[in-house]
Order: structure tokens, then C-alpha cells, then sequence
């Protein structure tokens, strides 16, 4: 293939990519309706599941993007070395062998070949380097619990609810016993009321 049908695919990986963001943050809008439905059925567990598949699909979508802007990068400068005929020979040879790799849509895979590339060009910026190490660390499958809670808190409050949960704070408060003491306080409340009106 001449290395102009190379640049076609690797601006047509760039749009998949940024198509595969889009779809990770409509995964992401689900997951919250479901965190917000189960606080209101007083689900916390199952909550608490979906708030971390709606923090994994945010993060998940940040790194197509970035990807995705990489990837765009890598064109530009295919592009001016093809139009400042400066295209050299390992700089064909890695072009010629990215096709595979950019269909995989494998973020790992695609990041080696970003590598690759931009070895080839002197100008390598510290830009991509800090890219890299921003990507390496929001691709880890882990997520973060402070992150879960406060996004299953936030949910709650938008929805007007109250999220009866324990934060862990050395002693083991069990969410049970505070769901059961914050409907007696509800209880309380509503009897106080209804003698106010008598």
C-alpha cells in the first residue's frame, strides 16, 4: 500500500477510537441510572457494582480519546514528512506493518506502534511521554473506592435520596444497622410531625 492509503487508516483508527469514547460514556450514563436505582430500591452493594462500572467506563473513554489524539498526532507528522518527501525507510517499514495492529483496536498494541512511530521522528515531544504515563495509570482495572463513593453520594443527592452508608472510619459500622437507625430517626420525625398537627 502507498503510504497515503497508510495515512487514511490511521485517521480512520482515530475516528473508531473516538467512536469507542462515545459508546464507553453512554455505558457510563446507564451505569449512573442503575447506581440511582438501586439506592432508591436501598441496594447499596449492587450500587456500589455499578459505580464502579460507570468510574471503569470513564476512564476507559479518556483513554480512547487520548489514544485517539495520539494516533491524530502521529498522522500530522506522516503526513508533513510525505508532503516534505522526508518519509524514510524505517518510517515505511513501521507504516507498512500498522494496519493489523490499528484493526486489533488493542490500546496496548496501538500505544506500541505510536512508539514506534514516534521514534521515528527527532522532534519527539515531552508531551507524548506525558501522555503515556497519564494513560498507563488511568488503564488500571482497579478503581478507586473514594472515587465510587462519591460518585454513588452524588447520584443519591441528585436524585434526592439518602444514601444510608457508613463511611469506613476504623470501627466496623455495619450498613444494616445504619439503614435501620435512619429509619427509626425517619419514624421519629414523622410521628413529632403528625402530634404538631394534631
Amino acid at each position: 500500500l502507498p503510504i497515503p492509503e497508510h495515512l487514511f487508516n490511521l485517521k480512520f483508527a482515530a475516528k473508531e477510537l473516538q467512536r469507542s469514547s462515545k459508546k464507553c460514556d453512554k455505558e457510563e450514563k446507564a451505569e449512573k441510572a442503575k447506581v440511582k436505582k438501586a439506592i432508591q430500591k436501598g441496594n447499596v452493594e449492587v450500587a456500589r457494582i455499578h459505580a464502579e462500572n460507570a468510574i471503569r467506563q470513564k476512564n476507559q473513554s479518556v483513554n480512547f480519546l487520548r489514544m485517539s489524539a495520539r494516533i491524530d498526532a502521529v498522522a500530522a507528522r506522516v503526513q508533513t514528512a510525505v508532503t516534505m518527501n522526508k518519509v524514510t525507510k524505517s518510517m515505511a517499514g513501521v507504516v507498512k506493518g500498522m494496519d493489523a495492529t490499528l484493526k486489533s483496536m488493542n490500546l496496548e498494541k496501538i500505544s506500541g506502534l505510536m512508539d514506534k512511530f514516534e521514534h521515528q521522528f527527532e522532534t519527539l515531544d515531552v508531551q507524548t511521554a506525558q501522555m503515556e504515563d497519564t494513560m498507563s495509570s488511568t488503564t488500571t482495572l482497579t478503581t478507586p473506592q473514594n472515587q465510587v463513593d462519591s460518585l454513588m453520594h452524588e447520584l443519591a443527592d441528585e436524585a434526592g435520596l439518602d444514601l444510608n452508608m457508613e463511611l469506613p472510619q476504623g470501627q466496623t459500622g455495619s450498613v444494616g444497622t445504619s439503614v435501620a437507625s435512619a429509619e427509626q430517626d425517619e419514624l421519629s420525625s414523622r410521628l413529632a410531625k403528625l402530634r404538631d398537627q394534631m
